[in-house]
């Protein structure tokens, strides 16, 4: 998952082995896909987050990180959650769209969050999408 992770976030500073093997270990983390693309939640309470969602550059395109998403909020549910919310960044398009796609709606905004080189912060978006019943 760190490979996939690092070739996925070239703009971002990737997660390393050791940050992915305590998230796994951690209460109530749960990862959907596969190594070419993948979804990592953890479920508390009846609330999930979306931790990081990846797929690797040459798997891209394919709808793998839809099918990863869509595991992942059914996952969620069954682990009891109600509602799924994550945070990306306000330009990361392909991936507001795929969260737009899977009924995630904003619910809020943190101003210049997101660190760029050489350019202004970018603010992070709070999404939020309900399991239904």
């Amino acid at each position: 998952m760190a490979q996939t992770h690092a070739a996925a976030f070239k703009v971002d500073r990737p997660w390393s082995a050791t940050e992915f093997a305590d998230l796994l270990a951690s209460k109530g983390a749960q990862v959907t896909g596969d190594a070419a693309s993948f979804a990592l939640i953890r479920v508390v309470a009846d609330e999930a987050e979306l931790l990081t969602i990846a797929t690797h550059p040459d798997a891209r395109r394919q709808g793998r990180a839809a099918k990863a998403l869509h595991r992942a909020q059914v996952a969620a549910k069954e682990a009891g959650a109600t509602s799924l919310f994550l945070e990306v960044a306000a330009d990361n398009h392909p991936a507001l769209q795929l969260y737009q796609n899977a009924g995630f709606t904003q619910v809020g905004q943190r101003r210049g969050y997101y660190a760029r080189a050489n350019q202004p912060a970018v603010d992070a978006l709070i999404l939020r999408c309900e399991l239904a019943g």
